[in-house]
């Protein structure tokens, strides 16, 4: 199965080597697309020169910080139009330890989305607090009650989707960042009726930098429970508009993105 893990990055320098390393020991058939979101501190500029070194880390430059999931869906974009069977979600900030990957790998053979989750047996957050926990966990309930969502950790940002499952849905029509981001993905996979299965991880606090959680991130994904609840189910794409949209790809990224988007030398 032909992989490729996407780590959006902004400000994340310090954590590119010592995770690209941590990645290719677990997982060294892999590909690994940056998405880097104009770091000041020349994340960008390190993530081109390890490309150079190896060609398995594939660079993507944006011109300003546009947000997780806006990085994530042009990390799609870029796993379909390249052929990837099956595309990865991963932070850069090591609370997504690359020693689960081969859990990953094996249990994406059997189902079309596979969610790393805190929640299930074998699951934890050691290094959360009370309060910390108690949100995290009331959002998921909150999420899994409106929604209908067979997953236990539905904001879980760890995970691997199955090429077919990017391709039904309407990339272009996802809005939401952060928790939302996540759940709406989730969401509408279970809407087009993907197999959705989970594997336990235990989630450790960055290891460098500061993190970048926000208030607004948290209203976001409670908001969106909400507005998701009581309206139409998601927009699909019919095989007609998935055709057209491998001539148009080009396109549609020329807004978020420098020319040429993706670096490869």
């Amino acid at each position: 199965m032909k992989t490729i893990i996407i780590i959006p990055t902004y400000n994340e320098i310090d954590n590119m080597r010592p995770l690209l390393q941590e990645i290719f020991l677990y997982a060294p058939d892999t590909d690994v697309l940056i998405v880097d979101d104009n770091s000041p501190d020349g994340t960008g500029q390190l993530a081109d020169e390890i490309h150079d070194e190896d060609p398995r880390v594939r660079v993507m430059h944006r011109t300003e910080k546009a947000g997780l999931g806006k990085a994530y869906i042009a990390g799609f974009k870029y796993a379909i139009e390249y052929g990837y069977d099956a595309a990865f979600e991963m932070d850069a900030d090591f609370s997504h330890d690359p020693r689960y990957l081969p859990d990953f790998l094996k249990a994406i053979e059997h189902a079309d989305l596979v969610i790393g989750s805190r929640y299930i047996p074998g699951g934890d957050t050691p290094d959360w607090s009370p309060l910390r926990r108690f949100i995290s966990g009331g959002g998921n309930i909150y999420a899994r009650f409106l929604l209908g969502l067979p997953v236990h950790d539905c904001t879980a940002g760890y995970r691997c989707y199955r090429r077919d499952v990017l391709e039904r849905i309407d990339l272009d029509s996802v809005q939401s960042q952060g928790y939302a981001f996540q759940i709406e993905m989730a969401y509408r996979a279970r809407i087009l009726g993907f197999t959705i299965v989970e594997t336990p991880i235990v989630f450790l606090d960055r290891r460098v930098g500061k993190s970048k959680m926000s208030r607004q991130i948290v209203i976001e994904g409670f908001t969106y429970v909400l507005r998701a609840r009581f309206r139409k189910k998601p927009v699909v794409r019919t095989a007609i508009e998935e055709q057209e949209s491998v001539y148009n790809e080009g396109d549609e990224e020329a807004p978020v993105v420098e020319s040429p988007p993706v670096v490869q030398k």
